[in-house]
């Protein structure tokens, strides 16, 4: 018998209902989720070209579909070194959406394709460098370039080792002290180059294809740097091991959804340090 203060139940209705709620809430959910952050992503890309991308390189068009979804979205782009800041004075996430930017190897790329995009946009960009390539690689900026980069006050240049090595080779290869002392060739040759060609003081590193371990992390520590970058996902948080701060790989496909999902696993990744090795 059906009851008197409504129509009897229909059981195809009541699950329509039902899974409407449970999508709108899961929904909710999600969106919430977004607008709290519990780091800060650190994006990293390396090469970028007008129309053709590759396992490294980003197009104009995406890289410009990527910064179109955080004006729309209220992201503030801000320099590095204020991540670095929050991860060593352990200090919560802003409550607002707050992001970085770095491009690792120094390719000619970045001068051409990405530093006009940097002024249209006026957005501050971190440059990871190894000074072996610099006015001698063919594919390489100049320092010429990099100056003028710096120069306008955007674009924050920092270490990537001398010439970027695959530290776990020359490990099975060398001998325990011949290997000590090529990571201090490495990590010390470049800051003191960069500092010499561009006049500024070093003092973040990202590690060559996101390898790190104790003793790497050691010796960046020992010789002057402050903080160092990995390349293996998640964003990074206040009292995160400051020698293996996340970044986040950009790939040419995270455009629209994509994109939005990359940002969001990322901040729901569980806190840990950076540990494994990337692609470049």
């Amino acid at each position: 018998m059906p009851l008197k203060d409504g129509p009897p139940l229909n059981l195809r209705t009541s699950n329509r209902v039902f899974l409407a709620f449970v999508f709108l809430t899961s929904f909710a959910l999600a969106t919430h989720s977004q607008t709290i952050p519990t780091g800060i992503p650190v994006l990293a890309y390396h090469r970028f070209d007008p129309t053709t991308p590759a396992a490294t390189t980003v197009t104009t068009a995406t890289f410009e579909s990527q910064l179109a979804f955080l004006a729309e979205h209220h992201y503030t782009i801000v320099p590095l070194e204020r991540v670095v800041e929050a991860v060593l004075r352990k200090t919560p996430p802003p409550r607002t959406l707050t992001l970085a930017i770095t491009v690792d190897d120094g390719h000619r790329s970045v001068y051409t394709v990405l530093f006009p995009l940097i002024k249209q946009h006026h957005i501050p960009v971190t440059l990871f460098i190894y000074p072996s390539a610099i006015s001698h690689a063919p594919y390489a900026l100049t320092w010429d370039q990099l100056k003028e980069m710096h120069a306008s006050g955007l674009v924050d240049i920092q270490s990537h080792t001398y010439w970027h090595p695959d530290f776990r080779h020359d490990k099975a290869h060398r001998t325990p002290s011949d290997y000590t002392a090529f990571v201090h060739s490495q990590l010390t040759k470049s800051r003191l180059k960069l500092d010499a060609e561009l006049g500024t003081h070093i003092t973040l590193l990202a590690w060559p294809y996101g390898i790190l371990d104790a003793d790497l992390e050691a010796a960046s520590a020992q010789d002057g740097y402050v903080a160092a970058f990995g390349y293996s996902g998640g964003v990074a948080r206040a009292g995160d091991d400051p020698y293996s701060i996340h970044r986040i790989p950009v790939p040419n496909f995270a455009h629209g959804f994509a994109f939005e999902a990359l940002l969001r696993d990322a901040q729901a990744r569980p806190e840990g340090n950076s540990s494994h090795a990337g692609h470049e």
